[in-house]
């Protein structure tokens, strides 16, 4: 962290200078100065309603068609999850450059001969993508046209085994796709809680039966993800295993069988018990395809 702390100083230090280069080099465009606002706070109001207020009044200005450059440090952004608002705070957002924004993140582990660590960098788009589905949002409300937004984002990381920074532009068009189709997927905590009966109840201080019929009337969403944020992640677990849910495999597993609530429902398709529907038929057949790969590599008969 504090590594991360002291790398984000030197990226901003002296107005975002480094950002400003950095912003030359790799978008061909004659950035020579910018101003820079910081939305950590607005007039030493630390409010998050006052924030997001401020930073959308900043982008309305900035998106007008006018040519000012100030580069938004730590705005604050809002999107709605399942009916809830989250709010969400980006490194930096860029003026228009080229014709448009940059969501840009800084990030301590670095670039060796312009390559960082996959797994971290895979991280960062998520997270950036979040930050630019967001964006769109406050465009959209703002009336504003979100082709003005870049699908891609500013990773800046040390370079080599310097403290120099370094960017990389890197495309988030898969990881946006996913998360709207994601965020499409989940319900929402007032539609939850209307599926509940009367008797319902999360007191813990309850009787254990009566608690574990109010969860067991909520459908579990697991994946083995769950296991390092969720406390209930055993819980659904042991749910997920009871039914054979595919997701209790990963996401990718789930993901891949859609329409197939079940692996004993895939190994009956498989084994000929039961024929595939239209919707479970191309799942199927890849398992079919996957299987007869598997059984070359092992050197048996196709």
């Amino acid at each position: 962290m504090a590594r991360e702390q002291a790398f984000e100083a030197l990226v901003k230090w002296g107005g975002y200078a480094e950002l400003i280069r950095l912003l030359r080099e790799h978008l061909a465009v004659p950035v020579a100065e910018a101003g820079v606002t910081d939305l950590s706070d607005v007039g030493g109001d630390t409010a998050l309603a006052r924030r997001a207020s401020e930073t959308l009044g900043l982008l309305a200005r900035l998106a007008s068609g006018s040519d000012e450059r100030l580069i938004l440090d730590r705005p604050l952004l809002t999107l709605e999850v399942a009916g809830q608002t989250a709010y969400l705070e980006p490194q930096a957002v860029t003026h228009r450059v080229g014709g448009k924004f940059y969501v840009v993140e800084i990030r301590s582990f670095p670039a060796i001969d312009g390559q960082a660590n996959p797994t971290a960098v895979a991280q960062t788009a998520k997270q950036a993508a979040v930050s630019v589905l967001a964006l769109h949002h406050a465009f959209g409300r703002l009336g504003l046209d979100p082709a003005q937004i870049a699908h891609e984002f500013l990773l800046v990381c040390p370079k080599d085994f310097s403290n120099r920074p370094y960017g990389s532009l890197v495309d988030l068009r898969q990881e946006l796709d996913a998360l709207r189709f994601q965020l499409a997927r989940l319900r929402r905590a007032d539609d939850l809680v209307s599926a509940l009966p009367p008797s319902a109840t999360l007191d813990i201080d309850r009787d254990e039966d009566e608690l574990n019929a109010t969860v067991g009337a909520l459908d579990a969403s697991y994946t083995p993800d769950c296991l390092s944020f969720c406390e209930m992640a055993r819980y659904c677990r042991d749910e997920a295993t009871a039914c054979a849910s595919p997701a209790r495999l990963g996401g990718t597993v789930r993901n891949a069988l859609p329409g197939v609530d079940s692996t004993r429902t895939a190994l009956a398709y498989l084994e000929g018990v039961h024929a595939p529907g239209p919707t479970e038929t191309a799942a199927i057949d890849r398992l079919r395809a996957a299987e007869r790969l598997r059984r070359l590599r092992r050197g048996d008969v196709a």
